[in-house]
């Protein structure tokens, strides 16, 4: 019974070992006609190794012991100039075989170098997620509890040091509810799916910021339908879009929201005509924590978590965010892949069948 659980563990090497010892059998038979066998018991070494690597010691043993015996037939069978013909060839292919043998314990030990380097890192990047989301967590009970303070001190004194108080509280609100968003956004619960009317959305969008920032503000929707996605997150990232905008432009400069399909996705834009990203900072302008003016953004209060955030969500959805510097504008690009009254049709699809439907009518 040990020897038939020996043979399951190590029916490759056991086969392989049956193959080389009927070689072995003809080249000790047929002394004339050992090239062909000699040559693949060296073939059945290499096939049985490269499918099931062994370790050091045993693949030494191994080619010691192939060669020893390749070496004891050869010499049986030849003599002369053609004996030392035959003998040099064994171990010019045992090197080769060790050199192979070599590379490929390099190569693994190399893979599960990597494979362990991979482990840690994910669960460095677990261990920072939870850290996060929990130190947010944390951070809201004293923000509310100091924001209720502060806001029955405003109503009996109306001292500006208060305001500014309250103000700085709105900010870390704000950063502590971006931290929570990223936190979460790899996890299979971050979207609600659901049916919007997505014209309707982005002029609700585009009317609710018209109302808060004196800018020249302009609207160009070239979509229409309903489309699945998660409303809220979507608007929070456009509005960390069109916060941004707001933010590197001064009054009464442009800021644009477009909207089109492009391809089987929607394409959303916001272009400003601001100063633009710098452009060693364009790739890396979406990574957490990442600001592409460290001066301006400091002054102005950012931590740079705005552009993580629409990353993160348009990675949910499948999509992609991008920006790019276009005739004297910059332009945030969300693309969204989306399906259209809960068709499975993509957007483009449906476009082109109705345009072929519109040039049949014609």
């Amino acid at each position: 019974m040990p020897a038939t659980g020996w043979l399951r563990r190590n029916a490759l090497e056991a086969a392989c070992a049956a193959f080389v010892g009927v070689n072995l059998a003809v080249m000790a038979s047929w002394p004339a006609y050992t090239r062909i066998p000699f040559f693949l018991t060296w073939i059945a070494l290499t096939l049985a190794y490269g499918f099931h690597p062994w370790s050091a010691r045993r693949t030494v043993v191994a080619v010691v012991a192939l060669s020893t015996t390749t070496l004891a037939v050869v010499a049986q069978g030849f003599s002369g100039d053609e004996l030392w013909g035959k003998v040099t060839a064994v171990p010019l292919l045992a090197i080769m075989f060790a050199v192979t043998a070599w590379h490929a314990h390099r190569r693994t030990a190399a893979q599960r170098q990597a494979e362990s380097v991979a482990t840690q890192r994910a669960s460095l990047l677990e261990r920072q997620r939870r850290f996060v989301a929990d130190a947010s967590h944390e951070l809201r009970t004293p923000v509310t509890i100091a924001r209720g303070h502060l806001e029955l001190l405003a109503r009996e004194d109306d001292a500006p040091e208060l305001m500014v108080a309250l103000d700085e509280l709105d900010r870390i609100e704000r950063i502590v509810d971006r931290l929570l968003l990223l936190a979460g956004a790899e996890q299979p619960d971050f979207l609600v799916l659901g049916d919007v009317d997505i014209e309707n959305f982005l002029g609700d969008v585009f009317m609710r910021w018209c109302e808060v920032a004196d800018r020249t503000w302009k609207l160009e929707l070239d979509v229409t339908g309903v489309v699945r996605i998660d409303p809220e997150v979507i608007r929070t990232a456009l509005d960390a879009l069109i916060e941004n905008a707001v933010k590197y432009t001064e009054p009464h400069m442009v800021v644009a929201l477009r909207a089109a399909a492009v391809g089987g996705d929607i394409v959303i834009e916001v272009a400003d005509a601001g100063p633009g990203v710098p452009e060693e900072s364009v790739g890396t302008i979406f990574d957490r924590f990442a600001r592409a003016d460290d001066a301006r953004t400091r002054a102005q209060g950012g931590v740079g978590l705005g552009l993580a955030i629409v990353a993160a969500i348009a990675k949910a959805h499948g999509g992609t965010c991008t920006v790019e510097r276009r005739e004297a504008e910059t332009v945030f690009a969300l693309r969204l892949p989306v399906v259209v009254d809960g068709d499975d049709e993509p957007v483009a699809q449906l476009l082109d069948a109705l345009d072929a439907a519109a040039g049949l009518a014609d």
